[in-house]
């Protein structure tokens, strides 16, 4: 079965189950400051999963493309990757536990479907502790399937939360208990009785996760009045298992990569465990990158946040690829190429954003190029010679690594590893301080995910953060367009695209027009339209979705005599799914503090309401 085979396979069996099938989002989530990527397809759903009504109804189902580094060092083996993508299930307050468990089911076995050999399943649920019960109901589900298919019962693990509970990503909020599936890879006749989590022949495929329970201020862990169900299954794991291949790798989402890596370097791939980590390594990056640069909120190197992340998996890849033995110049546009082919009939964006992606890397690899090999010499003096502290590399080396060369401090705490040596983190972080150069939390922290804040304050902003757009195109032109934004409840920061650094009278004149959009007291209107309807309005957003599907359009305008927004001379329309006011007189005064560069052709403005 091909990755669009089996793609299509899971969104029509949900469509099959009265399922809406929705696009997949930005891989940059929008007004989420508590993630850099889009890490699971619940990113973008966050208002539905906290109440608010889905234009497209309250049984959802896609294909969302996602970005995960929280476990990066895991990126090398058979089955983790930084780009993936994650089909998935949404109920919204409809079914629950039975219905979701048996239609995970159905469709991994069925004939009609996957057709996978029933024997080789094992399952894991919550074995309850001091904060919320065991999830007998999910394990009696499963033992009734179990009992039925001639499947031992001691294949149903029951694991603590750290294997089995979601959330909340913050202090407060949905969570709950899951159930996941996993797939022996190993010797179909070998098959054990029991489901080990330690085994890495069991892999972990589909996830379902309950989000029965509201962790409160308290601490307390409430049961939700209406409970969501959000699911997510790995298409690149899965079409392995279909293909009988216990190596992702060697499907065709990645065989184009690896044969070019192949053709570059000269080395065959599984002539070494060394070998096979490198190319796998360098082929996960790569496209992760093209993906982050072709997003259309893309992102080009830097350092800070995402582009943070973006520079240090190119580089990550280039070191790799060094090490593999690639001597050609600016090859790593030739990997971004095969990865734009794999996916240039799913994901238009990589195909229409080409230039841009293939530029980026030249322009990266051009820039690391040039200090990698001074910067791997002054590394070396301390891997080889030692220092004062046997085994620990200094603080100051590994900033001087960074300020100089470009090395990120993962990439020199993982070169320390392979010779047996740490880095003195702590030393390097004084170093860091005192040079506000770098973003920490693109490297810690900011990976885990979870439910965006919902404040009134952050309400606030994420509606002054539409008036801005308005106001920006009106003052620089209607080729500006958002790349990015991240609110809190103290204040926004606005990416958009334009390559000229704004003047103070073009900033006076932004910040007069939404303070006039403000003093108008503009009603806030929420439509439900249709994507084509919402086109032909003029309203601005992110036109990735489908063609036919529903979408929620905000418009800032005075009314009509009828109680409808004067669509034709509104201050502001955009499609969106946040949170807004009901009135823009709300929001208090608009102050820009600042207006610099984000990255190339990218601006970033920074601002408060007081």
């Amino acid at each position: 079965m091909t990755a669009n085979e089996l793609r299509q396979k899971y969104l029509d069996f949900f469509k099959s189950k009265n399922h809406a099938m929705i696009s997949s989002a930005s891989l940059i989530p929008e007004n989420d400051p508590t993630v850099l990527f889009t890490t699971a397809g619940m990113h973008p759903l966050v208002p539905y999963l906290l109440g608010e009504k889905h234009p497209a109804g309250n049984r959802l189902t896609n294909s969302q493309k996602c970005i995960r580094t929280g476990d990066i060092d895991e990126v090398g083996d058979a089955t983790h990757h930084t780009f993936f993508e994650m089909m998935g299930n949404w109920s919204l307050g409809d079914y629950f536990k039975k219905d979701s468990i048996n239609f995970s089911w159905e469709f991994l076995t069925s004939s009609e479907w996957l057709n996978l050999n029933k024997n080789r399943l094992a399952v894991s649920v919550f074995q309850g502790d001091e904060d919320a019960l065991y999830d007998e109901e999910a394990y009696k589900i499963w033992q009734e399937i179990f009992s039925q298919n001639n499947i031992p019962e001691a294949r149903i693990a029951k694991l603590p939360k750290k294997n089995n509970w979601w959330g909340p990503a913050g202090t407060t909020g949905p969570c709950g208990p899951d159930t996941e599936i996993f797939y022996w890879v190993g010797d179909v006749d070998k098959v054990p009785e029991s489901f080990n989590d330690d085994n890495d022949l069991w892999v972990e495929i589909w996830n379902n996760v309950f989000m029965q329970y509201n962790k409160n201020a308290e601490g307390v862990f409430e049961l939700l009045k209406k409970p969501n169900v959000d699911t997510g299954l790995g298409l690149e794991r899965v079409l392995a298992i279909i293909n009988g291949k216990s190596d992702n790798y060697q499907t065709e989402l990645f065989r184009g990569l690896i044969n070019k890596i192949e053709a570059l370097s000269h080395k065959k791939y599984g002539e070494s465990p060394e070998v096979d980590k490198a190319m796998r390594i360098t082929a996960d990056h790569i496209k992760a990158a093209t993906f982050i640069i072709g997003d259309d909120r893309g992102i080009t190197p830097s350092n800070t946040d995402q582009g943070y992340v973006l520079r240090r998996l190119i580089r990550r890849a280039i070191r790799y690829g060094r090490q593999l033995g690639i001597e050609e110049v600016l090859w790593t546009k030739q990997i971004a190429q095969e990865a734009i082919f794999i996916y240039q009939n799913i994901y238009s964006e990589l195909e229409k954003n080409k230039n841009l992606i293939l530029e980026t890397l030249d322009k990266e690899e051009e820039k690391f190029s040039r200090t990698l090999v001074q910067g791997e010499k002054e590394f070396m003096k301390w891997a080889i010679t030692g220092s004062e502290s046997a085994g620990l590399i200094p603080g100051e080396v590994a900033f001087n690594l960074f300020q100089s060369y470009g090395y990120p401090l993962e990439m020199t705490i993982e070169m320390a590893k392979e010779y047996g040596k740490e880095v003195d983190v702590t030393a390097f972080e004084i170093e860091f301080k005192k040079h506000q150069d770098l973003s920490r939390t693109a490297s810690a922290g900011k990976f885990k995910g979870g439910l965006a804040d919902a404040s009134e304050e952050t309400t606030k902003l994420h509606t002054a953060a539409h008036l801005l757009l308005a106001a920006l195109r009106k003052v620089l032109g209607d080729g500006v367009t958002q790349k990015g934004s991240n609110i809190t409840a103290e204040r926004l920061r606005f990416d958009f695209s334009y390559s000229e650094k704004m003047t103070a009278e073009q900033i006076k004149e932004t910040e007069d027009l939404v303070n006039g959009a403000i003093a108008a007291d503009f009603p806030v209107i929420c439509e439900e339209l249709s994507l084509e309807e919402a086109k032909n309005r003029g309203a601005m957003g992110v036109f990735d979705s489908k063609y036919g599907e529903r979408v929620k359009v905000y418009t800032a305008s005075k009314l009509l005599a009828d109680g409808s927004p004067d669509t034709n001379n509104a201050f502001s329309q955009e499609i969106c799914g946040g949170p807004h006011v009901n009135n823009t007189g709300i929001l208090g005064k608009f102050k820009i503090q600042k207006e610099e560069s984000s990255s190339s052709g990218v601006r970033r403005i920074k601002a408060i309401l007081e």
